[in-house]
Parts: C-alpha cells; sequence; structure tokens
C-alpha cells in the first residue's frame, strides 16, 4: 500500500488562503475530500477539506475514550480553541468477541466531535499499548497457545504479543480493518483527519521475542530487502549482520514489519494519513546510555532504529516523537532527530498538563514545533486542565498560547505551509531574538522582559506569566509589507532589510483584530503607547495585523 504523502506544485499564499475560505466545519454529512500529508519545497502539512492544516491538538488520557469521560475535557478544549482532539480506540472494547465488532463509543465520539466542531485523531490502542498488550481483548489475552506471547531465553512468557506470530497479526489487522471501514460509511466528511497505528510500539521486559518461532528467523539470513535498504553487503543471520545491535534491530523488523501490514489492510479501507508514535531511546536519561526493552520498548520507531522502520513501513505515513524531555535544549534535539526530508514532523504528545520531574516552561514546546515546520502539536493529558478552576502560572502559560494560534490556526497553516512564518521562543539567557521574514526581508526583533530597549516604556508588559521566561512570538508575511504578528510576554519591532541604507522604517496601520473564519475583522487601532516603544504584548497575548513603511 502506497503512502498517502504526496508532492504538491508550488501554491501561492494567496492561493492558499483562498482555499481556507473554503472550508466548512465538520458538520456537514455528505462526502469530503480525503486527508492527505503533502510536501512543496520542503515545507509539509496535512491538507483538511483541500486546504492546509495544523493539528493544535491534545490527547486524553490513556482510559478517557469514553463519551462521559470526553464529556469533562470539551470545556477546555473549547477555552483553548483547539481545532483537534486525539482520543483512543480499544481493540479489547471494540471487538469483545472474536468477530464481533461493538462501534458505539467510535459514533458516540465522533457526535461529540461533531458538535464541537473539532476534528479527531484516532489512537488505535490494538497489540501494544506502552510496550505491553494490556488492551487486547480477552479473548486473545486467555488464549497464548493461538496468540503467543514474547518469550524469554528460558521461555517464560511476558505480557507482549509476540511480532512474529502470524496469528496475531491476522486479528489486530482483522479488527483495525473493521474499524476502518466502519470510518469509511459513518464518517464521510472525514471527522478523523489521521489515525495512530498502535502506541509506543515495541517490548518491555525482554529486547525481543526468543521463543521457537522467532529464533529460527533470528537464525536465518537477513532478508535481502531489508539488506538493501540499508546498503549492506553480504550475507548472513541477524547476529553476523549486526553484532551487538542484532536483538533490537531484529526486534525493530519485526515489529516494524507487523505495524506495516495492519496499516496496509486499514488503507485498503480507508486511505487516512496513518502514523506510529515512539518512546524515545532516551527519554529522561539523556545522555545516559538506556537499554531496550528495560528503559523503553525495544523494536519501536526509536531514532537508531529509523533506517529499520522506513524500509519495512512504508504505509506509514510519518514516525512520530512523544517528547517528554525536561530540558528545552534536548526538546529541540528530538524535534531535528525526527524531521526529515522523508519524514513530517508530528509532536502527537508533549508533556505539559502536569508536573514532570526537573522541566518547566511547557509553553515554549508548541511554538518549537510550529517554528520548526511541524504539521501537527499536541499536550497529553487534556483531562488534568480543569479551566473551572485556577490555573497556576505554568498552566495558563500554555492556555493563553493555545488560544492565541488557535484565533489564527487556518490562516497560520496556509502561511506556514508556504514559508512565510517565523517564531521566537524565550530561554534563559536569550534576551533578543531577531527573524528576518518577508520579501522584502523585513527584520522582526523580538525582546523578552526586562530586556527592553528602551527599557521604559509607558505601557507595561508585566503578567502572570513573565516570570516564567517562556514569552513567545510568531511572525507571519501577508504580503511585501503586510504581517501578522501574535505574541505573550515580548515585544516585537520591525526594522528595514539591511541594505535600506537612509531610510526609516515606520508603522502605517497597527489593527488588532481576530478572525471570523477566514475573514480578518479589525477591533481597534494601536498607536501612541501601544506603538511608540514597539508592540508590547502582555501574558494573553494579541493578534495584529500590521502595514509597514519607510521614510
Amino acid at each position: 500500500m502506497r503512502s498517502t504523502w504526496t508532492k504538491r506544485k508550488t501554491t501561492s499564499v494567496a492561493a492558499l488562503l483562498l482555499l481556507a475560505a473554503s472550508w466548512i466545519a465538520p458538520v456537514r454529512t455528505t462526502a469530503q475530500q480525503m486527508p492527505k500529508l503533502v510536501e512543496d519545497h520542503g515545507n509539509a502539512t496535512l491538507m483538511v477539506e483541500g486546504q492546509p492544516y495544523f493539528i493544535l491538538g491534545a490527547q486524553v488520557d490513556n482510559s478517557s475514550g469514553w463519551p462521559e469521560r470526553l464529556d469533562a475535557v470539551w470545556p477546555a478544549a473549547e477555552r483553548m480553541r483547539l481545532n483537534t482532539l486525539e482520543v483512543p480506540v480499544y481493540w479489547e472494547q471494540m471487538e469483545p468477541t472474536r468477530g464481533t465488532f461493538d462501534f458505539t463509543v467510535v459514533d458516540a465520539i465522533l457526535e461529540q466531535a461533531r458538535a464541537h466542531k473539532t476534528h479527531l485523531v484516532l489512537l488505535w490502542f490494538g497489540t501494544w499499548k506502552n510496550g505491553k498488550m494490556h488492551y487486547v481483548p480477552d479473548w486473545v489475552k486467555s488464549d497464548p497457545a493461538t496468540y503467543p506471547r514474547m518469550k524469554s531465553r528460558a521461555g517464560v512468557p511476558i505480557d507482549v504479543l509476540s511480532p512474529n506470530a502470524p496469528a496475531n497479526l491476522e486479528a489486530d489487522s482483522t479488527a483495525f480493518a473493521a474499524l476502518m471501514r466502519h470510518l469509511k460509511q459513518a464518517d464521510p466528511q472525514h471527522t478523523v483527519i489521521m489515525m495512530q497505528v498502535e502506541n509506543e510500539s515495541g517490548s518491555l521486559g525482554l529486547v525481543r521475542d526468543f521463543s521457537p518461532m522467532a529464533q529460527k528467523q533470528f537464525d536465518a539470513p537477513v532478508p535481502a530487502d531489508l539488506m538493501r535498504a540499508l546498503h549492506k553487503n553480504g550475507a548472513g543471520n541477524w547476529s553476523q549482520v549486526f553484532g551487538d545491535d542484532a536483538d533490537e534491530t531484529f526486534a525493530a523488523w519485526s515489529v516494524s514489519r507487523y505495524i506495516n501490514a495492519v496499516a496496509a489492510t486499514g488503507k485498503k479501507e480507508l486511505a487516512l494519513p496513518m502514523y506510529a508514535n515512539n518512546w524515545l531511546k532516551s527519554p529522561r536519561a539523556y545522555p545516559v546510555s538506556t537499554i531496550p526493552g528495560d528503559d523503553y520498548p525495544s523494536g519501536g520507531p526509536t531514532i537508531n532504529m529509523f533506517p529499520v522502520w522506513k524500509a519495512m513501513a512504508p504505509s506509514l505515513d510519518l514516525l512520530a516523537p512523544d517528547i517528554y524531555v525536561p530540558s528545552s535544549e534536548r526538546y529541540r534535539s528530538v524535534m531535528h532527530e525526527f524531521h526529515r526530508a522523508d519524514n513530517p514532523l508530528l509532536i502527537p504528545e508533549s508533556l505539559g498538563f502536569e508536573p514532570f520531574p526537573g522541566a518547566s516552561g511547557y509553553a515554549r514546546y508548541l511554538f518549537y514545533a510550529l517554528g520548526d515546520g511541524a504539521v501537527g502539536f499536541a499536550n497529553f493529558g487534556l483531562d488534568r486542565l480543569h479551566v473551572d478552576q485556577p490555573l497556576s502560572a505554568e498552566s495558563l502559560a500554555q492556555v493563553e498560547g493555545f488560544r492565541l494560534l488557535g484565533s489564527f490556526d487556518r490562516e497560520l497553516a496556509a502561511l506556514k505551509f508556504a514559508g512565510k512564518v517565523g517564531t521566537a521562543v524565550e530561554e534563559n539567557g536569550i534576551a533578543q531574538v531577531e527573524l528576518t521574514v518577508g520579501p522584502p526581508f523585513w527584520r522582526a526583533i523580538v525582546s523578552f522582559p526586562p530586556a527592553y530597549d528602551p527599557p521604559a516604556a509607558p505601557v507595561s508588559t508585566a503578567s502572570d506569566t513573565t516570570g516564567l521566561h517562556v514569552g513567545r512570538a510568531v511572525v507571519a508575511a501577508l504580503g511585501r509589507n503586510e504581517f501578522l504578528v501574535a505574541g505573550i510576554d515580548c515585544r516585537v519591532q520591525f526594522a528595514l532589510p539591511v541594505h535600506s541604507t537612509g531610510k526609516q522604517p515606520q508603522m502605517l496601520k497597527v489593527e488588532e483584530g481576530r478572525y471570523d473564519g477566514t475573514k480578518w475583522v479589525p477591533l481597534r487601532l494601536w498607536n501612541g503607547d501601544e506603538t511608540d516603544y514597539g508592540l508590547n504584548f502582555g501574558g494573553k497575548g494579541s493578534l495584529l495585523r500590521i502595514t509597514l513603511g519607510s521614510y
């Protein structure tokens, strides 16, 4: 099955925005264009209803993919102006007895999402969930003779299904195909825009399956297609070809082939974009060495097994990192590792809605992802955000960041796909960031309090979140001298291109406003105190449309 990852011809920003104007919320009942991933000159996007789309999302808790549980998260989703919710679908619930499928929960989730005009990414909790088999049906768990588990060298089974057993693959593929076939009938308007196939796949407890069945494959020559893909010469079994990495590489080959087959079977029913998410090789102990099967699921799409997965899982449109790391430097490093020419960046899980040891400044991460050209971003654990209660400074900073981007997400997606968006994010020790946007390549100088120049300004920028040092700004070029600027806890000033000697910049018009669909609605003009010292943004942020000139 070919991936839905395609290339498209260059499209102007104006044309993209015209497409955006035809967007209709996902309450229609007629068939719509199939969502797909596209690339143009190094920029990637998810196309939904024929227009660029940025997943501004959140993921609910593991066991919250139930109608009554979801009732509690919609207030937070609406306050944050999310356009997408990531929700699990459980194999054990959907196929309670073999061959009998129950889609009542799936249908209820679809109904809720449509009522809230929100798209869905469904997460298939099938054979794997966090390196275990806890969401498989009872009839699979209770019949290990038919559905074998991985075994140690001593023959001791663990609670992970073997990826080398055909019966396991057939059962999972059948269930996933049934889900996709049902979505084709029940969701012609594509409320569901993407599918996650399994969850943090691989095995915790063993580096690979040592059962006689799997060992026979391990002792056989490495398949020729993998040897070619990895540019390996000669021949030999797994130990001979891969040495110390043989066990983990065999596990990655086994798991990636399995998930590819599940995805391919599902795409035959409904060819939505599909991805596999990843428990990082070194999520907390970086750069300390970690052990596959002990510290992270062995065989998953970790960065060291990336070539194996890309070779063996062509039905997946991308491999996505779940990023739970306390260091902002490491966070950006992970993004750059997974963002490749053959792999658009999607962050389906990010820490944010709960405390994490050693971490702070979670609000930065969404803006990191946007600036790096990601096709989407989602914080994990929306259930933990109780917007009916007073929010901590950390939570408030995140909420306001999502709200700000959600106020113009359609325009933002089109402009990002056209390569017209830059972001600046405050870091400890970084008082100022310069962005070059255009043409004609105006310079946007983003400063963070208290390091303003001039330091005194009649407009206070103090806010409840200033002390977190997570100031953020988005600058997007609308035209030759027109820009959208969205900022939180920062000051933005514009300077002429470096070659414009002898001229001084001036702001011809600064409108604060909002979007009604794709129509810009100005609310007031900024001038005087609001513009004399640059554009000053507080903790709630503002969206401005600016026309620049010179004299």
